[in-house]
């Protein structure tokens, strides 16, 4: 049999259905980031930002500007969210909200956990699907292979959708139910990303006052943070297994250190307020008998002052 034969006999097979339509709400840096994912996979995309030039680049693109907010929802079954906040995601969500039934709102903007699940109650409440999400890399990593989003809410909502916001690139990784839970793991990485973004400028500023330039000491201090890897993972195991062993290093040597730290900034007239808050964390616990366990005991201490 030919192979002419044969291409008659084959019956046609279904071609892969297009790209849904996506709409995007919010057009700072992010949400264009994520604009330009979804046409660049060949999604149509229709965009609104109440400031409406920011959709300029996106309509040369081939977006699709939208003049308010419902007539850009009523373009797409997909609404994405990424707005400064909840209370900006409120003003221009809820007015809409008749016409978001039937439809899903994955919202991607950043906010406190308890918020999240607010926010997907009250969409419960009015028929709309909600699925919340934290984004967990910069605008210029979304659409490529190392963009990660996380998302969490109701099972179905991500799984009919899942195809569509793999546009945004990299790993979608679903948390679970709970919709709190992708803002809850966002509020915990910045936590410790400003945290040490803190404790790097305030390094810049003390190396500075000692006439070390910041390029001097940089290559030091990137040799130091790759043991940073190794540490979160040992911390994490003695925090879920409960020990907190000081044997290779204790609160009362960190005490020390700090000590340090924050007597030689004060020297030179730096404010060493955010070490020192810590430094009296360590002090307290190290005045109550404790200063023979390790670092990773803070934790635990946290979590009882705050609960």
């Amino acid at each position: 049999m030919t192979s002419n034969q044969l291409s008659e006999q084959r019956p046609d097979c279904p071609a892969d259905p297009p790209p849904p339509p996506v709409t995007v709400l919010g057009l700072g840096p992010m949400g264009q980031a994520l604009a330009d994912a979804f046409l660049r996979h060949g999604h149509p995309t229709t965009v609104w930002n109440r400031t409406a030039s920011r959709a300029d680049a996106l309509v040369d693109r081939g977006a699709t500007r939208a003049a308010t907010p419902l007539s850009a929802v009523d373009a797409s079954p997909l609404v994405v969210v990424c707005m400064l906040d909840y209370d900006v995601v409120r003003r221009v969500v809820c007015p809409v909200a008749p016409y978001l039934i039937g439809r899903t709102v994955v919202n991607l903007t950043a906010d406190a956990p308890e918020r999240a699940r607010e926010m997907a109650a009250w969409a419960a409440a009015r028929g709309i699907d909600y699925l919340d999400g934290a984004i967990m890399s910069p605008t210029t990593a979304i659409g490529g292979p190392d963009a990660l989003v996380l998302y969490s809410g109701t099972e179905r909502v991500h799984t009919a959708h899942r195809r569509t916001l793999q546009a945004l690139g990299g790993t979608g990784v679903y948390l679970g139910q709970d919709p709190g839970r992708a803002a809850a793991h966002d509020i915990a990485l910045l936590d410790l990303f400003w945290t040490a973004m803190s404790g790097v400028v305030h390094a810049f500023a003390l190396a500075d006052a000692e006439g070390i330039p910041a390029t001097s000491l940089a290559p030091f201090a990137q040799a130091g943070m790759r043991q940073l890897p190794d540490i979160v993972a040992g911390y994490a195991e003695r925090i879920v297994q409960g020990r907190h062993p000081g044997d290779r290093s204790s609160l009362r040597s960190a005490s020390a250190g700090m000590e340090h730290v924050v007597r030689a900034a004060r020297t030179r007239g730096l404010n060493a307020d955010v070490l020192d808050a810590a430094w009296r964390l360590v002090r307290r616990e190290v005045n109550a008998g404790h200063g023979d366990q390790g670092f990773s005991r803070l934790a635990k201490v946290l979590a009882a002052r705050t609960g």
